[in-house]
């Protein structure tokens, strides 16, 4: 498949919109959110949403930095990543090995987003300065330079990703099909990886039976993810349920200590 002008135009734009939109907090830096809109001017839809609910369970973990750490950029898979599944799935490249392949991009995008943090630090005491000198106009381009340079190489990134198409191809081309199988593979367990990562923060005694339960419910009963889900949340009503029966028994008993307790101030 062969990407067209327009095409990687518009690849560059929405890459520039989500890549930028990060800073205003809209959540558009997710790798199904860019998933969607690269395979919407692609037109595979359902290669592209395939592609980015994996890579969103691979990064519920790696998204989350342990302490001091960055996590990989998702625009890496949202944006390269999406672009392989699709343009290459005829040369045996699937979406798990389309997220291993991708995986380098996202460490190289973050580094690029540590360097522009870095560039546009001092762009706060430049504001400032300018604030107090009475330089409005100015100061509106230096407080808003993060912003338009996330732009400005978010379109970049993607345009760049996009035409560079063949080279991605003839990369595809020499590998053999044995390292291919492999990369699906690897690519299958990042998510698993991801979602444990984040179950060994969150995961507690008490919530130990519901996750074997959701596995006895997969592996052996065969539900599908929905099913699966719904199952989830009649327990979640019911837990609901019990701990709001349990507050309003332990607020019952408070009031009626309290008043005991008025009762017997008033007989004293």
């Amino acid at each position: 498949m062969d990407i067209s002008l327009t095409q990687a135009i518009l690849i560059g734009l929405i890459t520039a919109f989500c890549y930028a939109g990060q800073l205003l907090g809209i959540y558009t830096n997710r790798s199904i959110v860019m998933s969607f809109l690269v395979g919407l001017v692609l037109g595979d839809i359902p290669t592209a949403l395939a592609f980015g609910a994996l890579a969103e369970l691979a990064f519920m973990g790696f998204g989350v930095g342990a302490g001091g750490t960055v996590p990989p950029n998702q625009l890496g898979p949202g944006i390269v990543g999406t672009i392989m599944a699709i343009t290459l799935k005829n040369q045996g490249v699937t979406p798990e090995s389309a997220l291993s392949l991708s995986f380098p991009f996202a460490v190289l995008f973050q580094l690029i987003t540590t360097a522009l943090y870095t560039a546009f630090s001092g762009t706060t005491e430049t504001s400032k300065k300018l604030i107090a000198e009475g330089k409005f106009e100015k100061y509106k381009l230096v407080a808003n330079a993060t912003f338009i340079g996330f732009l400005v190489v978010g379109f970049i990134v993607g345009f760049t990703s996009a035409v560079s198409l063949p080279a991605l191809q003839a990369f595809v081309d020499i590998l053999p099909q044995w390292l291919i199988t492999g990369f699906s593979v690897a690519g299958g367990l990042i998510p698993a990886i991801g979602f444990a990562m984040i179950m060994s923060v969150m995961l507690k005694k008490e919530y130990i039976p519901y996750v074997l339960l959701g596995y006895i419910c997969v592996s052996y009963l065969g539900l599908p993810t929905m099913a699966t889900a719904l199952v989830g949340a009649v327990f979640a009503i019911i837990m609901y349920n019990l701990n709001t029966k349990n507050t309003q028994v332990a607020a019952a008993n408070v009031s009626n200590v309290v008043v005991e307790e008025e009762d017997f101030s008033n007989g004293i």
